[in-house]
């Protein structure tokens, strides 16, 4: 079956010609072009989804054009067929012609575009900065120096899955709590909002001294009832505000503090940090990046403000030809197995091979937390819920009971 491509090429006075070919394949119409005395620039298929994203984006392809994990497989996948010895150029064509998502499609054309124009893979990927991350391009930059892009690429395929699974652990730990956090708020407003105010004639016609628990609800009710734009709008409206505060660099340190300062989840994300941490300091030292290099990446995509002000204290230290592991041994966020393991490793030159077992040590540490916690959630969020709902359902039947009690007596 043949498709229709669209091609651009030199000729032989270095002219571009432009034009379209019905080829079974890129490959075929490369071949073609050749024949024709054509130096290809480029080769895209006619029409479909890729072009249209194309035209309407003008730009870069962006995180949200890529699938879930479509970039994990394309690392792997492009580390194996180098391993195989097919030229990086074929390779990428051929993987590019199979990307699922349109966005990520163009995005790769645009790679091997470049690298057909003379581009190194790493200046390629540069151009692509929403899509292939800092991490990415300085490791594809350093594999490209020690001639050992196939076996970095592996490496950063493993960082990139090992990263992904983290995350999922992160988003099964969360999602429990946020629903039933969510089913709560939601139950114990329509009971306040629709149900309890409705009881106000009944407790009227009672005659009745209400009991105090009655009393508070039915004030909290009425004004929920009253005021729910208020409320709602409040809640709103300080969200936002916190999302703006979170974005400043003040607010962004205050928020990353709290977050492992906070009860039962502050210790999931301190564990999750120093997994990151140590996972990507790892990989770019074992991978041949630069020391200060390295750092200076870990900082940056350390996902934390505390643990990159840390980074950058170290990454001081080192340059000025002191300890790598004594800023990391003043804070308070890293643990001492931590910084003593750094420092072994700093002094035995195996500090990628020790900072990788701290990485799949934190990584386990994270799996147990999240399992501890859904077992732990559960039942506090199923106690939390019975109390909220047993208390406005005994607030109102209280009057009830002391009106028995009053006709008993009387």
């Amino acid at each position: 079956m043949t498709t229709k491509f669209k091609f651009e090429a030199k000729d032989a006075a270095g002219k571009t010609v432009k034009g379209s070919v019905a080829a079974k394949s890129q490959a075929e119409v490369m071949s073609d072009l050749r024949r024709r005395n054509l130096t290809p620039v480029g080769v895209k298929k006619a029409g479909g989804l890729a072009e249209l994203w194309a035209k309407a984006n003008n730009k870069t392809a962006t995180k949200s054009s890529v699938k879930k994990g479509e970039l994990e497989v394309f690392t792997r996948q492009l580390s194996t067929m180098l391993s195989a010895g097919i030229p990086m150029l074929e390779a990428l064509e051929i993987l590019a012609d199979q990307a699922e998502s349109p966005g990520f499609r163009f995005c790769l054309d645009k790679v091997v575009d470049d690298i057909r124009s003379g581009s190194d893979l790493s200046k390629a990927l540069e151009q692509h900065p929403k899509v292939f991350s800092h991490i990415y391009v300085s490791m594809a930059r350093a594999g490209e120096a020690a001639g050992q892009s196939d076996t970095i690429l592996q490496r950063l395929a493993e960082y990139l899955e090992a990263a992904a699974h983290l995350r999922n652990e992160i988003k099964s730990a969360m999602t429990y709590p946020v629903i039933s956090l969510f089913l709560v708020i939601g139950i114990a407003s329509f009971l306040m909002i629709g149900i309890v105010p409705s009881f106000k004639p009944v407790f009227e016609s009672l005659e009745v001294e209400l009991p105090a628990l009655t009393v508070v609800i039915m004030d909290i009710a009425f004004f929920m009832r009253d005021y729910w734009y208020l409320i709602f709008g409040g809640a709103a409206a300080a969200f936002v505000g916190i999302k703006a505060g979170a974005k400043t660099k003040r607010g962004a340190l205050i928020k990353d503090h709290v977050m492992l300062r906070l009860p039962v989840f502050g210790v999931l994300f301190k564990k999750v940090a120093l997994s990151r941490f140590a996972r990507t300091f790892s990989t770019l030292v074992k991978s041949g990046v630069p020391i200060l290099g390295a750092m200076e990446i870990v900082s940056d995509t350390s996902g934390n403000l505390v643990i990159s002000n840390i980074v950058d204290d170290a990454k001081d230290s080192v340059r000025n030809g002191e300890s790598l592991s004594e800023p990391f041994n003043k804070s308070k966020v890293f643990p001492p197995m931590v910084t003593k393991m750094m420092a072994i490793g700093e002094r035995a030159g195996a500090l990628d091979a020790l900072l990788e077992k701290i990485a799949e040590f934190y990584d386990q540490q994270v799996e147990a937390e999240v399992k501890g916690l859904t077992s732990m959630i559960e039942p506090i969020m199923i106690a939390v819920m019975g109390i909220i709902v047993g208390g406005i359902v005994l607030a109102v039947f209280l009057p009830i009971f002391k009106l028995q009690e009053k006709l008993s007596g009387g």
